[in-house]
């Protein structure tokens, strides 16, 4: 679909431009000019006496070509041989949608050597398709493309999960173009319209004020990339089993445009935040940089990783490697304790799932209080030092 204006009938009477709900019209040399981000509502249409603006419809749907895919994917993405986290977060949540389909799930796997292959089945796959090679290892970008391509072309999935990984966030929207299909990145929902067979995804847009359903409903698969730690991981059934396809990898049919020179291990802080247990997190409330000793302390007797808001790293107060929320990291700690973070929805999407979220913060109406277990109204320089001193005394 799509907007024309036919700028031979404009007359530049500008009735379109109030009737934009988004503002995204203006007249400019008494002709219609619009900025990017159209939803194609058709307000501005319905609104121009001059038949000088046409909404392109949307391309038929050929029900018989969407009945050829079936079955739920999911990505396992694996470094060097470690399965990580998000590819059983996503099998929990797979399996669920496989089920409201009644269909199967499985999980795709490229790498070398990869520890605990049966450990998808355990979490919920019904088969994994598997890739085993040297040249995977370090999950080079051309190869998995292609050959997930040639996989999908295949085999016909009708959903395919990905992890919103460097890694997924750079792939997966390569393979989705191929496929001339949707993709909505960053999801923090999923579900089914089991009547229709349609894969809704569920992310924050207009800057994390909105929360936006969006449907593929032409194009097969439907894609979707997740964060990390969105969704929790199931309990695993170690008496599951399933069956394990070998894929063979072919890389003599593509020509691969990168080549890997080195993999530098990224330098991390001792506790990762987003496998953190328990996480203590520092926003603007801390007043100047230097404060942070005192969150820092707090972590350290608690065993827990240091956390910030948006706020403070825009600030220089410390590196983005601290963000939690919408565009830091998603965490999904056991115990989340905000210290002088207000509670912007940016950063609740990024910490809201957390088993037990404590919030302090001297303002009684601070939205992070509507999200937390426990809230503790009060000046953070007098109610984290006793804390700190309480449990040294422990």
């Amino acid at each position: 679909m799509g907007i024309e204006f036919d700028l031979e009938k404009c007359t530049g009477c500008g009735s379109c431009v109030p009737a934009c709900p988004f503002g995204l019209l203006e007249i400019i040399d008494d002709k219609v000019q619009m900025k990017e981000g159209c939803t194609l509502c058709g307000a501005c249409r319905d609104a121009c006496a001059f038949d000088a603006i046409t909404i392109e419809a949307a391309a038929a749907i050929d029900e018989a070509a969407l009945e050829d895919y079936r079955g739920v994917w999911v990505f396992a993405e694996q470094h060097r041989g470690d399965l990580k986290s998000v590819s059983f977060e996503l099998l929990a949540k797979g399996r669920e949608l496989a089920d409201m389909l009644s269909t199967e799930l499985c999980a795709v796997c490229f790498g070398h050597n990869v520890k605990e292959i049966n450990s998808l089945f355990a979490y919920g796959a019904d088969k994994v398709y598997l890739m085993d090679n040297p040249d995977l290892t370090n999950n080079q970008e051309d190869y998995l493309v292609y050959q997930f391509v040639e996989l999908i072309r295949e085999y016909k999935p009708e959903v395919v999960l990905a992890g919103a990984t460097a890694l997924g966030r750079s792939f997966i929207p390569r393979i989705a173009s191929i496929l001339n299909t949707g993709l909505t990145a960053d999801c923090t929902g999923l579900d089914i319209d089991t009547e229709k067979r349609l894969l809704l995804q569920t992310r924050p847009t207009f800057g994390g004020n909105i929360m936006a359903t969006i449907i593929c409903p032409a194009k097969r698969p439907q894609m979707a990339t997740v964060r990390p730690r969105v969704f929790k991981k199931g309990q695993p059934d170690e008496g599951r089993t399933g069956e394990i396809i070998n894929v063979d990898f072919r890389p003599e049919k593509y020509r691969t445009k990168t080549r890997l020179v080195e993999f530098i291990d990224e330098v991390t802080e001792t506790i990762k935040l987003e496998d953190a247990d328990i996480i203590v997190s520092g926003g603007r409330g801390l007043g100047k940089p230097e404060n942070f000793k005192l969150i820092a302390e707090l972590a350290e007797v608690l065993g827990a990783a240091l956390g910030a808001s948006r706020a403070t790293v825009d600030e220089g107060w410390i590196p983005y490697s601290h963000q939690v929320g919408q565009t830091g990291k998603t965490v999904c700690p056991k115990l989340y304790i905000a210290c002088g973070i207000s509670g912007a929805i940016q950063h609740l999407a990024g910490m809201q799932t957390s088993d037990i979220i404590v919030a302090i913060n001297d303002d009684p109406n601070a939205p992070i209080f509507e999200v937390a277990t426990y809230g503790i109204v009060g000046d953070l320089f007098e109610v984290v030092p006793m804390l700190i001193e309480k449990l040294k005394d422990e």
